[in-house]
């Protein structure tokens, strides 16, 4: 944190549930993790106080466990919590998709500004080649902005935001398995460029394609965990 800048007790609360989410989607912090407000509260030398509401935060957000005699730890997500997700993102965006298609047949269509579709656009770009690359470290950032960004074009911000933590969720429940899996490449959707062009053109039954194929795809890991192993867990950090 900058020497420079004022930090409030808000702020340092969310800097510090920035920071934590960032490490639990990295696998920094692997799901079953147990740690206490006192641990972390040393490990960022600050007081108890605000460590607490941004554990408090994030386990309102679904990726923190408390225990009143333990702490905290890390939300550990199931295969059938992977599918449940995958499952209610189509739901979603299945409706989002009805809603814009009914808007652009209106009289009054919606005009999505060039700057923002640009936007969508080098997201896209930058998700698409760190997939291609089976770069996770890079991939989620870009991944959760690009899909952020263009929920945010068709989408009120209550729904905008749910889909944001599904995604969260997600990756939180994959980066477990991705990290050690020597095929990540093959498990990582490319399929960015293709969605924000389809996007851009209006193209409503190309989107349906390109989302329908990323279902597909999202399951069919989803298949494949099944017959693998749980990822092992602990209160270590990876290797």
């Amino acid at each position: 944190m900058p020497a420079s800048a004022p930090v409030t007790r808000s702020t340092l609360r969310q800097q510090i549930a920035d920071a934590l989410r960032d490490e639990v989607l990295a696998g920094r912090l692997q799901p079953g993790r147990e740690f206490t407000v006192k641990q972390i509260a040393e490990q960022y030398g600050v007081s108890a106080t605000p460590v607490r509401e941004a554990l408090v935060d994030l386990s309102a957000q679904g990726l923190l466990d408390s225990d009143q005699h333990k702490g905290f730890r890390v939300h550990q997500f199931t295969v059938r919590d992977y599918r449940d997700m995958v499952e209610g993102r189509a739901l979603v965006v299945d409706g989002i998709l009805r809603r814009h298609k009914a808007r652009e047949a209106g009289p009054a269509r919606p005009c999505v500004p060039e700057a923002a579709l640009g936007s969508v656009r080098r997201r896209a770009e930058a998700a698409a080649r760190a997939a291609r690359a089976g770069d996770l470290d890079v991939l989620i950032g870009y991944d959760l902005r690009f899909w952020r960004e263009l929920a945010g074009l068709v989408a009120n911000h209550y729904i905008a935001d749910f889909l944001h933590r599904l995604r969260v969720h997600a990756w939180v429940f994959a980066v477990p398995y991705l990290r050690g899996d020597r095929r990540v490449r093959d498990w990582l959707w490319s399929g960015h460029e293709e969605l924000a062009d389809a996007f851009a053109a209006g193209d409503a039954g190309r989107l349906v394609a390109v989302l329908d194929a990323y279902h597909v795809h999202s399951l069919s890991w989803a298949d494949h965990l099944e017959r693998l192993p749980a990822p092992r867990t602990g209160p270590e950090h990876p290797a």
